[in-house]
């Protein structure tokens, strides 16, 4: 992951094209005044998903066409008015309004004490994993989305607190720095969130059968290293994430992520139990877990010790 963080402008201009670089091209007016620019823009590149926090400092109208990709704004504090396909729409905090790719848009007012976290979404990318998310191959998010999601309960409250936490690595890119497993299952995390909060019927079909779950569960033992997504998973079954977790919990009892971390974990006991050359870090990062931390934790939970007791 990368974050970039944006210097002080000095003039419009260059704030607008700071922005522009960052996000879309655009049509940037003042209103109301002549007011210095104080921007405020840092971004955090998942590949796909791009998060960023932005204000301008002073009340600003933006013309927009959203080329090859979605736009979806949260307001952190003040307003945000634009002008939807049914008419106005304002979001305040608890609220975010959504713009289509390739779509003339609108922000007829951004007022100067709004700030944004604004999560930018590859257009074909997104239409794919709607397909995963969502259990039909006919979705695309242009037909489904409303102009604006609630984001104060359920769903959306839920994914936008998962906006939250990554938008705190802004100030720390260091973090993940540029592992790419990493990236893309944060990236996933966000599509489906986003997915499930803004089509609240998503996944509405039938529990899927028992072939479809050994499908899955077999390709989980065949390669559990592998960073699987919730919706790679979906796919693989031939249905939505929600259909498939409930599948699950159905015939198995747990989630597959649930599945997929005890089959790890049965072959990181093995590997310590095995080979005692190997360190628990080593073991953790060949098993894919995020850190040795959370392996101990996972380990102790299912085994009742440590690992660095498996050898005895």
């Amino acid at each position: 992951m990368r974050a970039r963080r944006g210097s002080a402008p000095r003039d419009w201009d260059q704030a607008s094209r700071e922005v522009a670089a960052a996000y879309f091209p655009h049509e940037l007016r003042i209103i109301g005044g002549g007011r210095d620019p104080r921007l405020t823009l840092r971004t955090l590149d998942l590949g796909p998903v791009l998060i960023g926090h932005v204000g301008w400092g002073a009340d600003v109208r933006i013309a927009c066409d959203y080329p090859c990709a979605y736009e979806v704004n949260l307001p952190l504090t003040g307003h945000l008015q634009s002008r939807g396909r049914h008419g106005s729409v304002t979001s305040v905090p608890g609220q975010a309004t959504v713009f289509r790719a390739d779509t003339p848009s609108l922000i007829s007012h951004w007022d100067a004490t709004c700030t944004v976290l604004g999560v930018k979404f590859d257009s074909a990318w997104l239409d794919r994993e709607a397909e995963r998310v969502l259990g039909d191959d006919r979705a695309t998010v242009r037909s489904i989305l409303p102009d604006q999601v609630e984001l104060t309960d359920g769903r959306g409250r839920a994914w936008r607190q998962l906006v939250a936490s990554l938008a705190a690595h802004l100030h720390d890119s260091e973090l993940f720095g540029e592992c790419g497993p990493v990236r893309d299952q944060l990236a996933g995390a966000l599509a489906a969130g986003f997915l499930l909060a803004g089509y609240p019927e998503a996944g509405s079909g039938s529990v899927p059968r028992p072939r479809a779950i050994r499908r899955v569960v077999d390709q989980l033992h065949d390669d559990p290293a592998r960073a699987w997504t919730a919706s790679e998973m979906a796919a693989v079954a031939g249905t939505s994430i929600r259909r498939l977790q409930e599948g699950f919990r159905q015939w198995l009892g747990c989630t597959p992520t649930e599945y997929l971390i005890g089959i790890r974990l049965q072959r990181a006991e093995a590997d310590l139990r095995d080979d005692p050359s190997l360190t628990v870090s080593t073991v953790a990062a060949r098993w894919s877990f995020s850190s040795a931390s959370r392996f101990a934790a996972a380990y102790r939970r299912r085994y009742g010790m440590p690992p660095s007791q498996a050898r005895q």
